[in-house]
């Protein structure tokens, strides 16, 4: 196999743009492919990281062979304690999914399981995320409120 020509300092925003659309596109190998490029190039790529380790979660509900192992290891190396936990949720919430889904015999116990730990990790995030523009600050900043119950006669057209 000839050797791959690593990538650019430059070509990274693109290639990490690229990686997100294999995403969307549901080509989780594809995203992680790319993201392995990024890294080699950029080892702490904190973007790289994130896609990749979301990347892995897709594959889960494709039934691929997905090891608990690679996903944690890529989660050791996402800095914040915010993103480790928040990260950790969506592992653990993705995983009871594909388990739930599955259907074997006792998936209903595991992904019980599951979506609690994703649980105790969003609420760990929520007590640790950086101060930001949430939705109860845009509310509280723009002075938002509820509809009253009132009769508004529609336009005339």
């Amino acid at each position: 196999m000839p050797d791959l020509k690593p990538l650019s300092a430059e070509a990274i925003p693109s290639a990490l743009e690229k990686a997100e659309r294999y995403r969307l596109l549901n080509e989780p190998a594809e995203a992680e492919s790319i993201c392995l490029d990024v890294l080699a190039a950029e080892p702490e790529n904190q973007q790289a990281l994130t896609t990749l380790l979301l990347a892995l979660t897709d594959r889960f509900s494709k039934g691929y062979g997905v090891s608990d192992t690679q996903a944690k290891e890529i989660l050791a190396r996402i800095k914040g304690e915010y993103e480790r936990a928040y990260y950790s949720g969506i592992l653990a919430e993705r995983r009871a999914k594909a388990q739930l889904a599955r259907g074997t015999p006792g998936c209903h116990h595991q992904a019980y399981e599951g979506f609690r730990e994703a649980m105790h990790w969003f609420e760990r995030a929520e007590s640790v995320r950086p101060a930001g523009n949430t939705c109860a600050r845009m509310i509280a900043k723009n002075q938002l409120t509820a509809r009253e119950d009132e009769n508004i006669e529609p336009p005339l057209e």
